[in-house]
């Protein structure tokens, strides 16, 4: 198993939350909510997300409402923990929000 898929332990996990102040641990995965002034801001950010976890093929489940977007993430292949591959797709997750008026 490369490091890139091993569970990260608590520790590690608040380590790297500190670099994503909005993303919380919630139990075995990474939660964040974003919220928006229209529908369709946060319908067009799905689509970017969908693309993103395409590239990486990794993906999180999202839950789209009237304005709020809630995406949480963790890493089936190793019994649905949190690993790197779940930072990463934050981050990029992160990097677009913005461009979508999420906040």
């Amino acid at each position: 198993m490369s490091a890139q898929v091993a569970p990260l332990d608590a520790s590690e996990i608040q380590d790297r939350l500190l670099e994503l102040p909005d993303w919380t641990a919630d139990g075995d995965r990474l939660r964040r909510s974003y919220r928006f002034d229209r529908h369709f801001q946060g319908a067009a950010m799905v689509v970017h997300i969908a693309q993103i976890q395409e590239e990486l093929g990794h993906h999180a489940e999202l839950t789209l409402g009237y304005n709020q977007l809630t995406i949480t993430v963790n890493t089936h292949s190793v019994g649905g923990r949190i690993t790197y591959l779940d930072f990463g797709l934050a981050r990029r997750i992160e990097e677009v929000a913005a461009g979508h008026g999420a906040r």
